[in-house]
């Protein structure tokens, strides 16, 4: 019965349930920002290119 009162363990899983979610919302951004920042290298790399030829 006393268990059922006792709440000396509730932070501990708040703040482990908080922390999983912040490391799950990390991961999704940097899935979403790796697939951004390969976009906008193929996009230098191919204005580079045209600059390359325009000057050769």
């Amino acid at each position: 019965m006393g268990f059922a009162v006792d709440e000396s363990g509730q932070d501990l899983i708040e703040y482990a349930l908080l922390l999983a979610f912040v490391c799950i919302a990390s991961a999704a951004m940097f899935i979403g920002a790796g697939a951004s920042m390969k976009n906008i290298w193929q996009v230098a790399d191919t204005n580079l290119s045209q600059a390359a030829s325009a000057v050769s």
